[in-house]
This record gives C-alpha cells, structure tokens and sequence, in this order.
C-alpha cells in the first residue's frame, strides 16, 4: 500500500489512548462508516483503504471487542467530542463539600435554632456537615450535655440527613457527621 496522506499523525501520548490509522493492532476490523453503516469486518489493508477513499481517519472505537471497532471519522472533530463530553460530565459531577458547624456544651436555644438552620441548608444543597461541642476547662466533666446537644440536632435533622459517623469523642471536642439522604441538583 502506497503512503497516505493522514498517516502523519503523531504517536497518541499516555493520556490519549486511541489509536488510528497505522497504530492500529489487529488483523481484522469491525468498520463503521462516517454515516454510521456497518461496512463489516475487513482486514486492516481494507479498512485503511476504505478510509483513505472517504479522506477520513480510522479510528479504533472499542478496542477490547472481538475484533475490535473501527469508525471512520475525522480525527481532529473525534477529539473535539471527546474532550466535550468529558467536560460535560466533569460539569454535571457535584462536588459534596463538607461544612463544619461548632457549638459549646451551654450553646442557647436561638443559637441552636440558627445553625440547625444552617446546616439544613448545606444538607438540602447536597453537602455532608460536621457538628462538633468543643468543650473547654472544666466543662469536660460534663460530656452528656454535648451529648445532649448532638442527639438533639440529629433528630432536629433526621427529615434531610443520615448518620455517616455517630457521636463520639475527638480529643475535647465531642462531633456527628451526617450527609445528606439524597442531593439536590442545582
């Protein structure tokens, strides 16, 4: 077979696997055509001359099929696609962030009210909260009104929100984390 005028591609890098063209490996193709027909199964010789009389590149679809899939497609606009649907579903993945809300064994009513308040909305906007009491001099002595604390904001939140670690101890602080039962999309 003669040379071809887009056999002159550089060699894909670690990061773009696919293969066209010569690079293929393989003896036998299943070929697509640019408008979507099944050309097939055709030997890699025919399948470079099929592509060569469209002026397209060959281009390996699915390489762990047996045999593997060709299609016959413009490299470049291939790219293009595939660098455009990656970035769609980077897009439509949520970031869950984790907000951290802290009180003290004798937080106030109002206080409390405020930031369950607040932490229902991190809850409904689909991130995971922190509860901690931070306990300080003395007030370590009296672990059961963070407990308290915590068992009442649970319940307050139990309508958004499961439990992901339960109460326990970390050094002087006393924490919950729960996230979220089902995320909102924005």
């Amino acid at each position: 077979m003669g040379k071809t005028n887009f056999g002159n591609r550089n060699m894909p890098s670690s990061k773009n696997k696919t293969r066209i063209n010569e690079e293929l490996r393989g003896k036998e193709f299943r070929v697509i055509s640019p408008t979507g027909e099944m050309l097939g199964v055709l030997s890699k010789l025919a399948a470079l001359r099929k592509a060569e009389e469209f002026g397209l590149d060959l281009v390996e679809i699915s390489p762990n099929a047996n045999p593997p899939v060709c299609k016959i497609i413009d490299f470049g606009k291939y790219q293009y696609e595939q660098a455009k649907k990656d970035k769609m579903q980077r897009k439509n993945q949520q970031q869950q962030q984790l907000k951290e809300l802290r009180f003290k064994p004798g937080t106030e009513k109002h206080d409390f009210d405020f930031k369950t308040k607040h932490a229902r909305g991190f809850l409904e906007a689909g991130n995971k909260v922190k509860a901690s009491v931070m306990f300080r001099g003395r007030e370590i002595t009296h672990k059961e009104y963070g407990r308290d604390l915590l068992e009442r904001f649970v319940k307050e939140l139990e309508d958004v929100s499961k439990i992901d670690v339960d109460i326990k101890m970390e050094g002087r602080n006393m924490m919950v984390l729960l996230s979220p039962i089902k995320p909102q999309k924005k």
